[in-house]
């Protein structure tokens, strides 16, 4: 028996990258899960992550919501609920980040980064608690980064700004909700070779710093992070709250060299 079994997750973001190994990684402990994704150009690759939940035994579905829009994460929240029912486990992990240096930052790109990296993260939780509440029990996951914590490119001050929000909020979430048994903390990924970064990494000069810059001398992968999740998700971590794991290999604990820090 997997260690979330009988468990309900919603995972947003879930069609693809960290979000689709998250939410397979719920599946093969045992959890139905809701991946839910924004646009119609997603809704294939939502389905193909539920069809493989369902080849591993859990029960899954497709759920479609901007969830930077508070009537939009109303709706997902009550279809999860009338078909898999009250959320257990709910991971924020939707999150952009366009690259765009501070003189060159438009408007609409700094509320974007904002809607989808914090403002989701607000509007999931506020909602996903009064079921919990209701039952007594809970558990929230925030997706962050090492941007939570440290300047990690000169071009992304937005999504590093948004990413520090969020480590803020995920602890005032952890000191209000604890008292009624939910546990909130992130995980906090370095560089992950997906899609988000593929352009990115597809400099062979700037994959190879980026792995020099790291202790471990590699990346991370999808799969680690939804390690890290399974493990705040589960009974395991029922005393760990307000917490921000990092799976980063060292690199916010290690002194940043000059050739870590990379003009795109």
């Amino acid at each position: 028996m997997g260690k979330l079994q009988g468990k309900i997750a919603l995972v947003t973001g879930g069609s693809r990258g960290i979000g689709e190994a998250i939410a397979i990684r719920l599946a093969e402990e045992g959890a139905s899960v809701a991946v839910n994704y924004t646009s119609d150009k997603s809704r294939s690759l939502a389905e193909d992550v539920v069809n493989r939940i369902k080849v591993l035994g859990s029960n899954g579905i497709s759920v479609q919501a901007d969830v930077g829009v508070k009537d939009q994460v109303q709706r997902m929240f009550d279809e999860v609920e009338s078909k898999l029912g009250p959320v257990d486990i709910l991971v924020n992990n939707a999150g952009i980040a366009p690259f765009e240096s501070f003189l060159h930052i438009k408007e609409e790109t700094w509320d974007r980064t904002f809607n989808t990296n914090v403002k989701s993260i607000f509007l999931c939780s506020q909602r996903a608690a009064e079921g919990m509440i209701q039952q007594k029990y809970g558990k929230i996951v925030n997706v962050l980064s090492t941007a939570s914590l440290m300047v990690t490119s000169p071009v992304i001050p937005h999504y590093q700004s948004s990413k520090a929000a969020a480590h803020m909020l995920t602890k005032g979430m952890a000191i209000e909700l604890g008292k009624h048994n939910i546990n909130v903390n992130a995980v906090g990924p370095s560089t992950v070779d997906t899609d988000m970064c593929t352009d990115y990494l597809a400099d062979p000069e700037i994959r190879r710093k980026e792995i020099e810059a790291n202790p471990m001398k590699r990346l991370g992968t999808a799969r680690q992070i939804g390690d890290a999740v399974v493990f705040l998700a589960s009974e395991d971590a029922m005393q760990v709250n307000g917490h921000l794991l990092m799976v980063d290999g060292g690199l916010t604990v290690k002194a940043a060299q000059p050739e870590d820090h990379m003009e795109r």
